[in-house]
């Protein structure tokens, strides 16, 4: 028994790290709304939810069968086979949601936990038929292959409920409450916020009460019967409280909405999840209980029929997961990488979007285009100007800049988004049909940002990609849990110990690998994020900025060039392969700097108006530097790998004295940057102008190695092209560096203006 001793210990250590993985991915469902409408400090939000949490992890005992009975018939499996299945689960469970974690995916952690149950225990079946007379037909008899369709129409029926009812509750109540929705509470807030509340108090009810580890069947028999005359004392009780709130004392009461929604949906997802992350090692921890208490216990031949007995799950292991679970949501940095996807596809305003274009959102929009077309002729002129009007996003847009924040919508949609999904969850519930909180909060979302225009014909085609990607991945992540689960579960029965030990270390292995990778693409996106200030922009710190930018790009570039150049002469393909790299990041952040032209220019405050077309002139020429450096590193790199003849002593004494001179070249772009001395400009262009001499000397000199065939045709088509762009790379930097000084004399020119106007004035 000292093995199964040490395979249920390595159990509940999944079970930890399960529950680290799996919080990041569901965090999402429940911080969301608040974090993308700022109805609160994230502290605060966070504070909130991790309460919803540890109230509802007592309530998740009674959704523990799942993992014990759910998927397969345990009393058709032996104890030895059993621990095999729950550990195959459980290291497929911690790679899968790990992996979702580091791209920003959201995922179902109930579909990804019920195939993973699935394709272990389906993998085992098949041992034990291939061991004995029965044919492959007889697996029924140990899968309940309903439950797993049962799941697949839930989510297919989910999807596309959830969006459409989010759309709809949306449009409507834009409708009577417009973008300056404040207007219109004193009148309709009290009725809007009660039956909010109220859809949440039942949602609470439903999803909380009849699971708790503590209530007793008296309690659930009364709830049952008083449910409709509960939800009417609350309704009318909590708008007339929300009436006084926002009559006496002016408050928010949007902000208390979506507050409790939060917590609510935290509990419920405590309450409702908790067994995908700690039901398969409690499952594997009572068959151990049972396997000691049996006499003459042999693992090989001991059947768990006893999984099939109901049973409660204690109290303290609840509690002990729940501050486990919050934990996780104040420290882990992936829980808010997913968050960010569905609030960047669920944002307001247009702006960098993650995701591309594809044929099928371009499709979807072009029809969408022709049904609109077909509608406006339909519909009464004055009817889509009143709706126009009424979802006219400029007032929004003016009170986001006024305040100097990044709220990625209002906190109208947000309380609309807890007001729906919490509903149609605990209907879903109440009439025992297989849902995913996951899939009903995404899509939800997404049906209230369309309804809002969110998806206006500047972002359609991105959000659309965004949307069916992350619907793609819910259906990839069934057929990948249970295809890995199979796999591991065959790997750990083949290898015993070895094995079990050997796929501990890979998980291991590959959660510290992904690790490093979300590292780094934290580190893309806060660069990203750079130029996306939350304070009001004007022509002190964009200079500041562009300065900062010209300084950084002088210095990569000639870094750059002069390894470019060195890689080329010593043909160092290892090298020049990290140039192409380090290039092609460059013209990343080049891409990215242009891309921002149109938040910064908004941004900008009226008294500095002047410095934008300077800014814009800047980013253009870094760009087009970034273009050259690509230009030459790319046609280097083709030549060293393709193993082309190398250079020629003449060319190798051209290049490094090019090297040399362009080398010296930016260090003075950089320093004159730096310094802001433009005086010496001149001097700079005295220098620019014998590099481009020097150029036109090689130039000519190559064209006397192609007469005598000293060099061939690869060599010449490569290196004619690298002195082209070097000569364009040097006019492209000059005339960046004379924009600088523009751009810094028409924000001083500015300042003495507006200084002049103020004495004036006075």
């Amino acid at each position: 028994m000292n093995i199964y001793l040490i395979f249920v210990i390595i159990l509940f250590i999944l079970a930890i790290s399960d529950l680290v993985v799996g919080v990041s991915n569901d965090a999402a469902n429940f911080l969301n709304s608040a974090i993308g409408s700022k109805v609160a400090p994230f502290r605060v939000i966070l504070a909130v939810a991790g309460l919803g949490v540890l109230v509802g992890a007592t309530f998740s005992s009674g959704m523990m069968e799942i993992a014990r009975s759910g998927i397969f018939h345990p009393d058709k499996f032996y104890f030895s086979e059993i621990m095999i299945i729950f550990l195959a689960v459980m290291i497929t469970d911690i790679i899968l949601l790990d992996t979702f974690n580091t791209f920003g995916l959201p995922t179902s952690t109930t579909v990804s936990i019920v195939f993973e149950l699935l394709g272990a225990a389906v993998a085992i079946s098949l041992i034990k038929i291939s061991k004995t007379s029965e044919g492959f037909s007889d697996i029924a008899g140990y899968i309940n292959s309903t439950k797993a369709l049962a799941i697949i129409s839930g989510i297919l029926l989910s999807v596309v409920i959830a969006f459409t009812a989010g759309m709809i509750v949306q449009f409507f109540t834009r409708l009577v409450f417009s973008f300056n929705y404040q207007r219109y509470m004193k009148y309709f807030g009290a009725l809007w916020g009660g039956l909010a509340i109220t859809a949440i108090i039942y949602f609470m009810i439903v999803k909380g009460a009849k699971g708790a580890s503590f209530m007793n069947e008296e309690s659930l028999t009364w709830f049952r019967e008083n449910t409709l005359k509960l939800l009417l004392y609350s309704f009318v009780s909590i708008a007339l409280v929300l009436q006084l709130l926002i009559s006496f004392f002016r408050i928010n009461i949007l902000r208390i909405i979506v507050l409790v929604g939060t917590f609510s949906l935290a509990m419920a997802f405590a309450g409702n999840d908790l067994v995908n992350f700690i039901g398969v090692p409690l499952a594997g921890f009572e068959s151990f209980r049972e396997a000691l208490s049996a006499p003459g216990f042999n693992p090989d031949t001991y059947t768990m029929e006893a999984l099939s007995e109901p049973v409660k799950t204690p109290t303290y292991f609840l509690m002990l997961a729940g501050f486990i679970m919050v934990a996780t949501l104040f420290f882990s940095k992936k829980a808010r990488s997913v968050s960010q996807t569905e609030i960047g596809l669920a944002r307001q305003d247009a702006g960098t979007e993650r995701f591309a274009s594809s044929r099928i959102s371009r499709t979807v929009v072009r029809g969408s285009l022709g049904a609109s077309k077909l509608f406006n002729r339909i519909v009464p002129l004055k009817v889509i100007k009143f709706v126009d009007k009424r979802f006219d996003p400029r007032i929004f847009n003016k009170k986001t800049k006024n305040k100097n924040d990044s709220t990625s919508f209002d906190q109208l949609r947000a309380s609309v988004n807890m007001f729906v999904a919490s509903i149609l969850i605990a209907t879903a519930t109440s009439l025992k049909l297989p849902l995913s909180t996951t899939y009903v909060t995404f899509m939800v979302a997404m049906g209230t940002s369309f309804a809002d225009g969110a998806w206006g014909r500047e972002s359609a085609v991105f959000r659309i990609t965004g949307v069916t990607t992350v619907i793609g991945g819910w259906f990839f992540t069934a057929l990948i849990a249970f295809t890995v689960s199979s796999i591991v579960a065959l790997f750990l029965n083949w290898g015993g110990l070895i094995a079990i030990i050997t796929a501990m270390a890979l998980a291991v292995f590959l959660v510290i690998k992904t690790n490093f990778i979300h590292k780094k693409r934290l580190l893309v996106q806060n660069k990203k994020d750079e130029l996306d200030d939350k304070e009001t922009l004007n022509g002190e710190n964009v200079m500041q900025k562009c300065s900062s930018s010209i300084t950084k790009v002088a210095n990569t570039v000639s870094k750059l060039y002069f390894s470019a150049i060195l890689s080329l002469i010593r043909e160092d393909r290892k090298k020049m392969k990290k140039v192409i790299k380090n290039v092609n990041e460059l013209n990343k952040d080049a891409k990215e700097l242009k891309y921002n032209i149109y938040p910064i220019l908004k941004k900008l405050e009226e008294d500095s108006i002047e410095t934008g077309p300077f800014y814009v002139q800047i980013l253009d020429y870094i760009r087009e530097m970034a273009h050259c450096l690509r230009y030459i590193s790319d046609s280097i790199y083709e030549y060293i790998d393709n193993n082309h003849p190398p250079l020629i002593p003449a060319q190798v004494k051209d290049l490094h004295e090019l090297n040399e001179s362009m080398n010296n070249f930016f260090d003075e772009i950089f320093r004159i940057s730096k310094t802001k001395k433009f005086n010496e400009i001149n001097n700079l262009i005295s220098q620019q102008q014998e590099i481009l001499d020097h150029i036109s000397k090689i130039k000519k000199r190559h064209i006397k190695f192609i007469k005598s065939e000293l060099v061939g045709t690869r060599n010449s088509l490569m290196y004619l092209n690298l002195l082209s762009e070097s000569k364009n790379l040097v006019l492209h930097t000059i005339n960046m560096l004379k924009s600088h000084r523009d751009f810094i004399l028409s924000n001083k020119s500015q300042k003495m203006t507006d200084q002049f106007s103020k004495i004036e004035m006075t």
